[in-house]
């Protein structure tokens, strides 16, 4: 199996947290990249992706995300699959929950790339999300601050899904 890049920001406390534990389970088929200091030589190094997306306050890319993104935006993601998560709290943004997840995967999706990882809704309670897409989040949502307890086991059946279609 080829590396896997892990992008997220090692900067963040959540997306960092949730990292850590897919780091734990993948092991050696793992290489993480710091997205803030990221490249678009880094970028090109992988065909197989897990991206760190929180979502930052009304359903908004994190600024780390916006800049590296036009670094790759004349690229193309022909032949890349992305799997990717992000933290958001359902209760205290239930209109925008994880947002930041529909956002990148409709920028990978424009530019030809594969998203993987699609998970079911139900165990989520908020009012709409632009990550959700007939019913199925395009990433996974991890909630630290209401449904912490879920974090790990979540991520662990997540990843039993993603690695078998990557």
């Amino acid at each position: 199996m080829k590396k896997i890049g892990l992008f997220y920001s090692f900067n963040t406390k959540n997306t960092s947290a949730a990292a850590k534990l897919i780091q734990d389970e993948l092991g050696q088929n793992v290489e993480v990249v710091n997205v803030e200091e990221a490249t678009e030589d880094d970028f090109k190094r992988f065909s197989s992706f897990i991206l760190g997306v929180p979502t930052w306050w009304d359903g908004e890319l994190p600024n780390y995300w916006d800049e590296f993104l036009p670094c790759v935006e004349d690229d193309s993601m022909d032949g890349k699959t992305f799997a990717l998560y992000g933290a958001g709290d359902q209760k205290g943004y239930p209109d925008n929950f994880v947002d930041a997840i529909g956002l990148m995967v409709d920028f990978i999706e424009a530019r030809g790339g594969r998203v993987i990882g699609y998970v079911a809704n139900e165990g989520y309670q908020f009012n709409a999300s632009r990550a959700l897409r007939n019913g199925q989040f395009v990433g996974l949502p991890l909630d630290f601050e209401n449904q912490a307890e879920l974090v790990k086991p979540r991520i662990s059946k997540w990843l039993k899904i993603i690695l078998k279609q990557f």
